[in-house]
């Protein structure tokens, strides 16, 4: 919320990682953490797949993973690739051979997993058709497809074994001379996979893609992912993540983006600060967030909106707040502007009304945003 002051107890500091390239985008570092999703059409499909991209792109994925388990996938994947506003992850199961003729088609990255892409001399030409067309890596370990011999070590699925696996790929990569390599240990249990992470996180120094595994549907997997994902976000581990939900992709970016706001790692469009709604409400809350969310979905410039149903918290959520709205009864309430009571205003005027003060702000803050840069680039070019 832009009007938060920062506090100490507020500060996540993050784990210290070496950066890498998907496509335009950076990975580790000092680079913002990215939100990615995966297509669920067939990949040969591709004017299916392009819109569902485009979908996701539009709700600020950063990068999108496509599956590419057959030949036609990858040719398919060459179109794609050229039309996608975002870089494309080519992932692979099992066939090293799709894996170099997605690079070929022009993946930003190939997502392979350790456990079924064959043995050392396969994984040797994936790197080098990484090299050769200026893919990077994700390593992507996954407790249901350990390797036999770890299984046969540790005798089931288990963080040791994961990071275990993580680490011989990593050697595997580094023998290679390749480093454009991000990892991920992923299980479907929320305690195994946190125990990973953090093994990992201090085994290695390269980026972490962070996902928690067939989380399961909307509302069951968005609670399992943000208390993995929350969890170890809030330790400073992770680069990179995705919320991996049996639901619509953009919906997994919708979630994602909520996690990295609620923990003030990424700030995009309007959060809406809303209360849960009672016998006091001075209008019908629910409703009325509703719609907001739905006729603000296109604002992207981050600002913080609360809408509360009476007085008992009302104003004191509007004073952190760069727009509010509180319930006062007899038909009407009270707006808020960066913080200060402004003007009351009917029930029924509100939606319409916060909507254009919301896109006012937008224009303000985005206009401030460019004077800021024209400057900054005005400086740097005389000095």
């Amino acid at each position: 919320m832009s009007l938060n002051p920062v506090r100490p107890w507020r500060n996540i500091e993050r784990r210290k990682s070496r950066q890498i390239r998907v496509g335009k985008v950076l990975v580790g570092g000092d680079a913002p953490i990215s939100v990615q999703t995966m297509t669920n059409t067939i990949t040969s499909d591709v004017k299916a797949t392009i819109e569902q991209i485009q979908r996701a792109a539009a709700a600020g994925a950063d990068i999108v993973r496509v599956s590419t388990p057959d030949v036609a996938s990858t040719k398919a994947l060459r179109e794609i690739c050229a039309e996608s506003p975002v870089p494309i992850v080519a992932d692979i199961h099992f066939h090293y051979k799709r894996a170099i003729e997605a690079a070929e088609a022009g993946a930003a990255c190939l997502r392979i997993n350790p456990g079924n892409i064959g043995d050392a001399s396969r994984v040797r030409e994936v790197v080098q058709a990484a090299k050769d067309h200026g893919c990077s890596i994700r390593i992507g370990v996954n407790a249901g497809s350990l390797e036999k011999h770890l299984l046969d070590k540790y005798g089931e699925p288990c963080p040791d074994a994961m990071v275990e696996s993580g680490l011989e790929h990593i050697r595997l990569l580094e023998d290679n001379d390749f480093r454009e390599y991000k990892i991920s240990v992923k299980a479907s249990d929320v305690f195994m996979a946190a125990a990973a992470y953090q093994q990992l996180a201090d085994a290695t120094d390269a980026p972490i893609h962070l996902g928690i595994t067939e989380a399961g549907g909307l509302v069951s997997g968005t609670v399992k992912s943000a208390i993995g994902l929350g969890t170890l976000l809030w330790m400073g581990i992770g680069d990179t993540i995705r919320v991996s939900l049996s639901a619509d992709p953009v919906e997994e970016v919708k979630v994602g983006f909520e996690i990295l706001k609620s923990l003030g790692l990424r700030h995009r469009g309007v959060t809406i600060i809303s209360c849960p709604s009672c016998a006091r409400q001075g209008f019908d809350v629910i409703k009325t967030v509703s719609t907001l969310e739905e006729r603000l979905a296109h604002v992207t410039t981050s600002m913080s909106l609360s809408i509360i149903g009476c007085v008992v918290n009302g104003p004191g959520e509007a004073l952190m707040t760069d727009i509010g709205f509180t319930g006062g009864g007899a038909g009407s309430g009270m707006v808020y502007l960066a913080g200060r009571q402004s003007h009351k205003l009917s029930n029924e005027a509100m939606v319409d009304h916060i909507v254009g003060q919301v896109e006012k702000k937008a224009a303000e803050l985005e206009a401030a945003k460019e004077a800021e840069e024209a400057e900054e680039a005005a400086a740097n070019a005389a000095g």
